[in-house]
């Protein structure tokens, strides 16, 4: 409704113009005016961009035959340019620019399709049908694609409700390393798995613009923009439509510490040397970090004005045109200005960092404003007194137990290296279950991997051997799943994927759908899918009433409710093990996975090296 005001609003404001291609006649621009590009009409759109301290602006394109032409010089309004042309035709795009001060070519910030003169020719047909030529030979620099076309993507799931935060078993998925043809389209055809796997909420790794054709998207640089490489915009559009017809939630991962060189906000203000200028309104001159591992791209400063416009406007711009059910923020730990030196283990900023909160509350407090049960999921892997607060307010943060699981499942469980108890966010003294614990994200050597290259060893009991690494990882998985709070899951973690991350970290990496043919990787499959089942459909799992026992190579859980109670129990050592467990109560206890049960207030059992058991009262 306020974009159908809005566009009343400025045709009123321009319909004493002639039709043809020309210079508005009036000065000022209505001040709700949004950046970018507006359709006004089927023929006309309205272009506004910001950009302090410039003197003058001019729209060139397919529309001037690339020329500067008097009129087609960007009104000034303050620290905005703009203007509005019609005469276009709805059924054509058009390829254009900004020319700023007579030397800086840019697209729009805002702009939802690019045409870049470096990428957009190794993207097939098949991808992206009859993507539009970029104009080699009458500009340089990446220019934006528009047309007064009406969006034709009709949806089918207009209301969507997102899955309880604390049931939540989410899928993070690389779109380019998911399927052969690494498109979104393809993905698409691959739901029904993933919904059969159990999973309720995907999250995406980066898809808006971002350099090159091939990436983990964490160095974007159009923040409006669908990346052309993986499809259409309404081929994204089904994406997240299929998945909400299946009840999964759509998760985006997003990249707000920092942009690339690439975005025409870092090219608008920067020096000759490539670096930031003092005069630019959305970034730092310098990263708030001094430990080199932890800067990328150029950094923004999350204090300026400026900067939170601009995000609060991409956080409402997917969430209202895509309907995503979220985001997941790349390195929040970024969020502010606060100066963090390289000093030993705290050289990723862990001290408590009060302006952080304040900015990461704000982004959450908009999110929530444009939908209510949006969720907001924070890269933060800092201190636990900051974590904790953030928690608490009502976001999810990731929690990273790759390293303590990786030692359970290879077999190496000294010095209390194996126990993931930090999974619990009892544990953390958190007072919402609002940790997202996962044993690999795309970030961490594969579970698989470190166990077939570093397992340990008993007599002929290996965890080399694959049939028994992928029994562990499955005891890992059934201990994960049970802990209360919300899970995730990296893609074909559910098959035991087992390439190194490490060989080629950000390169593409095989994809083995064959993997579901093999009985004991699909073994693995069905654990997962059970201990899904369990968990978004057992209340069990949602208990705040549980107790851990994780620091031994004997692991287990106690889940209690005035219903149920579950024992959860699983031997991570290379040799057989006798465990003695004293129940909650005394009754018949039966094992989920087998047809092993008992009589009793008390567990006395042998498992043998990554045997697990899942009993529950009846």
């Amino acid at each position: 409704m306020i974009y159908i005001l809005l566009t009343l609003l400025i045709f009123a404001f321009t319909s004493c113009e002639k039709d043809d291609l020309g210079t508005p006649g009036i000065e000022k621009l209505p001040t709700s005016s949004p950046y970018g590009i507006t359709r006004i009409s089927d023929d006309s759109l309205l272009f506004v961009l910001q950009a302090p301290l410039k003197d003058n602006v001019y729209l060139i394109g397919d529309f001037t035959g690339w020329e500067k032409l008097p009129e087609y010089k960007m009104n000034k309004d303050g620290e905005k340019f703009w203007i509005r042309i019609g005469g276009l035709d709805p059924a054509k795009e058009y390829v254009c620019q900004y020319l700023i001060d007579n030397k800086i070519r840019i697209a729009d910030p805002y702009a939802k399709k690019v045409s870049d003169p470096n990428n957009d020719s190794y993207i097939s047909s098949s991808v992206y049908p009859g993507l539009i030529s970029y104009p080699f030979g009458k500009t340089t620099e990446i220019a934006m694609t528009v047309s007064t076309k009406k969006d034709n993507y009709s949806w089918k799931v207009k209301n969507f409700s997102v899955p309880d935060t604390e049931k939540l078993f989410i899928y993070e998925l690389l779109i380019r390393d998911f399927t052969e043809e690494g498109t979104i389209k393809a993905a698409t055809k691959k739901l029904d798995y993933l919904k059969n796997l159990g999973v309720n909420a995907i999250e995406l790794m980066p898809f808006n613009e971002f350099e090159g054709n091939s990436s983990w998207g964490y160095n974007p640089s159009f923040y409006f923009a669908t990346d052309k490489a993986y499809g259409t915009d309404n081929d994204y559009k089904e994406f997240i439509d299929e998945c909400h017809s299946r009840g999964m939630a759509v998760i985006m991962d997003i990249v707000l510490n920092h942009s690339f060189g690439q975005s025409p906000m870092v090219r608008m203000y920067r020096n000759s040397d490539y670096s930031v200028s003092y005069e630019n309104p959305w970034y730092n001159v310098s990263s708030n970090f001094e430990n080199p591992d932890a800067q990328w791209g150029y950094d923004f400063n999350h204090e300026s004005s400026y900067t939170k416009e601009f995000v609060d406007s991409v956080c409402s711009y997917w969430i209202r045109e895509y309907k995503v059910d979220g985001y997941r923020f790349d390195f929040t730990k970024g969020f502010s200005n606060t100066y963090f030196p390289n000093s030993g283990n705290t050289s990723w900023g862990s001290p408590y960092d009060e302006a952080r909160i304040v900015n990461l509350k704000r982004i959450y407090d908009f999110i929530k404003s444009r939908k209510s049960d949006a969720l907001m999921i924070c890269e933060h892997l800092s201190d636990n007194s900051e974590e904790k607060v953030l928690a608490n307010y009502g976001m999810l943060l990731w929690g990273n137990l790759n390293y303590s699981f990786n030692e359970a499942t290879m077999g190496w469980n000294e010095s209390g290296k194996s126990d993931f108890s930090w999974l619990s966010y009892k544990k953390r003294d958190w007072s919402r279950p609002n940790l997202v614990g996962y044993m690999e994200s795309h970030d961490e050597e594969r579970i698989m991997f470190k166990n077939l290259a570093y397992g340990n060893a008993s007599g002929s009991y290996s965890v080399k051997n694959l049939p028994t690494a992928l029994q562990r990882t499955g005891a890992a998985a059934v201990m994960m799943m049970s802990v209360p709070g919300p899970k995730m899951i990296w893609q074909f973690g559910e098959l035991g994927y087992d390439y190194e991350l490490n060989d080629d970290r950000l390169g593409k990496k095989p994809v083995r759908w064959d993997y579901y043919d093999d009985p004991d990787r699909k073994q693995l499959y069905d654990i997962y899918s059970k201990m899904a089942s369990l968990k978004t459909n057992d209340p069990i799992f949602s208990t705040t009433n549980y107790t851990l026992d994780l620091s031994g190579k004997i692991k287990h859980i106690k889940l209690n409710t005035a219903v149920k109670d579950a024992v959860v129990i699983a031997n991570f050592d290379v040799v057989a093990q006798n465990a003695d467990i004293t129940m909650s109560r005394e009754t018949s206890w039966k094992d989920h996975f087998s047809d092993n049960a008992f009589t009793g207030d008390r567990l006395q059992i042998r498992l043998e090296p990554g045997e697990f058991r899942l009993y529950f009262s009846e």
